[in-house]
């Protein structure tokens, strides 16, 4: 079994339900969900758009391959209403990357792995250093906390409060 730590992200409609409804998806494949980040808030990157981005990080174990688990991913993200239009940075109902996979290093034109862009991300660094400040980075020999110090982005990453997000015992996503 390997160690997956994914991040989902939303812009577009019912922010969190989009994470929320993400995250159950994400339960019915073969993977074992062992935890979640708080949600963060933060401005579009890359574009500009008026609406924030709600992350999460998702750490989970399992036995799927990175190229099936990817094609899981890109599945639930079609199932939740995602429409990709390769114009570049878009804002989107969800979005869910593989951040890493284990400590492998996968360098291929439909799959890389660790995600190229995540040292250069506060409002991804941030809710994985949430699940696992400790986790060295296969490329650059340095911890998500490190990476978090490094970074020149300087973006403003906001955790929610968990009272206004999610009732998970009574399994009901708050519309924000």
């Amino acid at each position: 079994m390997s160690i997956v730590y994914l991040l989902s992200g939303s812009n577009l409609g019912k922010r969190w339900e989009n994470l929320y409804n993400a995250e159950k998806e994400i339960r019915k494949l073969e993977v074992e969900l062992i935890s979640l980040s708080p949600v963060f808030e933060s401005p579009a990157w890359g574009f500009e758009h008026p609406e924030a981005f709600l992350n999460q990080a998702i750490e989970l174990r399992t036995s799927l391959k990175p190229k099936v688990l990817l094609e899981s991913l890109l599945n639930i993200e079609n199932i939740l209403g995602r429409t990709r239009n390769n114009n570049g940075y878009e804002a989107r109902v969800i979005d869910i990357d593989i951040l890493f996979y284990d400590d492998l290093i996968i360098n291929e034109s439909d799959l890389i792995i660790p995600h190229p862009r995540l040292h250069l991300r506060r409002f991804a660094l941030l809710p994985m250093s949430k699940l696992n400040a400790a986790l060295v980075h296969p490329l650059y020999n340095k911890t998500i906390s490190d990476l978090m110090y490094a970074c020149e982005d300087k973006s403003i990453v906001n955790e929610y409060p968990e009272e206004i997000l999610i009732d998970r015992k009574g399994g009901k996503a708050n519309a924000v």
